[in-house]
Order: structure tokens, then sequence, then C-alpha cells
């Protein structure tokens, strides 16, 4: 009994398998032919310009960030601005308690005073040009000098005529030797004091600049991203107050890989896409590293993009570096393209049928789609094509309008 069913089924199975084996095949060019002809609608495969990018990874930066530092010790007596706040290049920071440094400059001034009047000079002034045989010091030792030279002479010659005695004359010459010997001093000391003058005045113009470093002013336009001090604290030289940073324009900090290093210039334009805003922004490549990184082999490219009030540094952005335009390409309608397991194919009417072609698609618009290989450019796309099958029989509709050129 078992046997007999057996049989059955294996005989039940070839005569399904024979009959299916008859039948023919719809793929068949005789079958297509039987088939009556599908209405269809085309579009010509179009020519455009495109741009050519690279997308990247990147983040944004302040273009100038530095810590703002105490210049002088002391204790700060004003300090107008806090966290966020926008200042201009010379505005007012902070300012430490300026009276030790008041007194400095009263004291510094009073000893220029003293240097320039022990030269002869006006005690207020800016000029500390002398000529130091114009000092007093310098005239008295000269008009002893002149003096103890003329006796000299004179004497020298009343004892050719026999007048003076030898005795005096060489109280004269030892006159003539100490008058010289006091000149040179007083022109020593004239330059001493040329000397204590500069010193003076460089003491003077130091205690003048501490007192101006009192006031902590802004180096450029900027915002305060931290304070690091409060009212009436006491600082050391170069402790840090605040930081300030330049956020606009913001500098935009991707890396490019090798293969694509050569592509991008300085000048070409860069698009932004930040997580959360559809908005795109736009800036410009400034800079390039002139090496790649050894450990990942990328080239540092940087690019100043202006904030438009929203963009912050540290934000992530999806960068599209535009690095060619103009660049001719085919393209199809975005309809005319079937995708399957990672096939692209696109059906082309030729002769009254639907052609199959294998294609390879590049760049994707609103509402066409690049086509690198597969196509001559001389086709005629069928838009929405699915279910046709290869060689099947199609009429065509309505003519499909040319894709409008752009993006």
């Amino acid at each position: 009994m078992v046997r007999t069913r057996i049989l059955t089924v294996v005989t039940l199975g070839t005569l399904a398998f024979a009959g299916a084996c008859s039948r023919p095949n719809p793929d068949s060019a005789p079958a297509q032919k039987s088939l009556p002809p599908q209405p269809v609608q085309v579009a010509p495969v179009t020519r455009r310009p495109l741009e050519r990018t690279l997308t990247v990874a990147g983040a944004l930066f302040a273009q100038e960030q530095t810590p703002v530092s105490a210049r002088v010790a002391g204790r700060i007596g004003n300090l107008p601005v806090d966290l966020g706040a926008r200042v201009r290049a010379g505005d007012l920071l902070a300012e430490t308690e300026p009276r030790d440094y008041e007194l400095r400059v009263q004291q510094s001034r009073a000893l220029l005073g003293q240097a320039r009047s022990r030269l002869g000079l006006s005690l207020e002034g800016d000029n500390d040009q002398v000529t130091l045989e114009e000092t007093s010091l310098v005239r008295e030792a000269t008009a002893v000098l002149n003096q103890a030279r003329a006796d000299r002479e004179r004497l020298a010659e009343l004892s050719r005529q026999g007048i003076a005695s030898a005795a005096d004359l060489e109280a004269s010459n030892a006159s003539f030797v100490v008058a010289q010997s006091r000149h040179a001093d007083a022109l020593e000391e004239a330059r001493t004091r040329a000397a204590v003058l500069q010193q003076r005045r460089a003491e003077y113009e130091l205690a003048r600049k501490q007192l101006a470093d009192t006031r902590i002013t802004a180096p450029f336009d900027g915002i305060v991203s931290e304070r690091r001090a409060s009212l009436g604290q006491h600082l050391d030289i170069g402790t840090p107050l605040l930081t300030l940073v330049k956020a606009d324009p913001l500098r935009l900090r991707v890396e490019v890989p090798e293969r694509d290093a050569r592509r991008v210039a300085v000048g070409q334009t860069v698009r932004l896409h930040l997580t959360g805003d559809t908005n795109i922004y736009a800036g410009t490549v400034r800079r390039l590293s002139p090496s790649l990184l050894e450990a990942s082999r990328m080239l540092v490219v940087e690019a100043d993009v202006p904030a438009a009030g929203a963009l912050r540094p540290g934000a992530f952005a999806r960068t599209e570096i535009v690095v060619e335009t103009g660049s001719p390409a085919w393209t199809v309608p975005t309809d005319a393209l079937l995708t399957f397991a990672g096939v692209e194919r696109v059906f082309v009417h030729e002769d009254g049928k639907a052609s199959e072609r294998r294609v390879t698609t590049g760049d994707h618009g609103r509402d066409w789609i690049e086509v690198t290989t597969g196509l001559k450019g001389n086709e005629s796309v069928i838009r929405h094509p699915a279910g046709l099958v290869n060689n099947r029989p199609v009429s065509i509709g309505t003519h499909a309008p040319t894709p409008a050129k752009g993006n």
C-alpha cells in the first residue's frame, strides 16, 4: 500500500514538471510579440552641467581664542563683563586697583626731574638730548683748563726771555696737567649723569606702562566665553581673568582623504549642514595644510564661514566642498531608474520595445539622477518602468517634458 502511494506521488510530480517545461516562456520573443503594446511615457537622456562635491565631516572653531590675563599684580577693582558679553577691540574687560601704580609714576617722575636738573635741563619735558660740553660742570672744567693753558704759555715766553724762573714754569705745567685731568673727569661725570637720565626716563616710562596695564582691554572684537576671576580677587601677573573668542567668521576645519586632496584648492565654496538645522550655510576655503597627517593620511582644510547669528564654535557639520562646477553629465529622471539587489537599470525605448540597460549612477538632484555608464546619451528612457520586462512591446503615450536643468 505504501509503495503504491509513493509511485503515485512520483508520477504526479513528473507530469507537473513536464507540463511546466511545455509552457511558453513569457520572456521569449514569440510571447512578447503576442502581447499588446504597453503605453509608456518617455523622456530623453539630458546633458546638463553639474558641480562635483566632496562630502566630509568637520567641526567649527573660533577664528581667534585667547585667555586674557592680568598684566600687573593687584586686586581687581572693576570687572564689567561676564559670560556671553560681546565686546569690541579696546573695550574695558577688567581693571586692577591703580593707586600703587599711580604713586610709582609720581616717584619716577620726581627722580627723572632730578636727573634732568643735574644736566641743566628743565624738570619737565620729553626731550632728553644734551650736549655734554654745554653742561655747567664741563664748562667750569673747560674754563679752568683754558686758564691753565694760557698761564703755561705766558710763563714759557717769560722763561725764554729770562724773566720767569724755571720753578714757575714747572708749576704752570703741573697746573695745566691737573686742569686737563679735571676736565676729563668733568666729561666723565657728565656722561654718567646722561646715563642716569636715560635710566630715570626708562623707569618713568615703565611706571606709566604698569599704570596703563591696570586697565585690561579687549585685543579684538569677540565674545567672553569664560570668566575665571571675581571682583575683589587679588591676582598675580599672568593669572587668567577670562577667555575671549572671535566667533565671526568661524573657522571650519575638515580632513580630506589623500586620494581627493589634489582636488581641493583655496577659494572653493563649502556648504555646511548641521544636525537638527534645515538651513544650509556657505563658506570659502582659505587655508590648506602643507602636508598630510602621518597617522591618517588626511589633508587638513580650513574655511571661513560667516556665523550668521546661528553658528557656534564646537558644532559638528557635514560639509560639501565644491571642487568642480559646470562639469557636463548625462542625466535621466529619477522615476526612470529601477534598483533591485544593488543592480541599477533603466528601460530605453528602442524600435517599439522596452530595452533594458544596466547603468551606474552618480550625483542625484531633486528630480534627476546622473548616469555615468550604460547610456550613450541619444536614447529616450521610459518613466515609471515598474512591471516592464525586456523586449516588451510599448507604445508612447504623453511625451514627458525634459527635466528642468539645475539642482
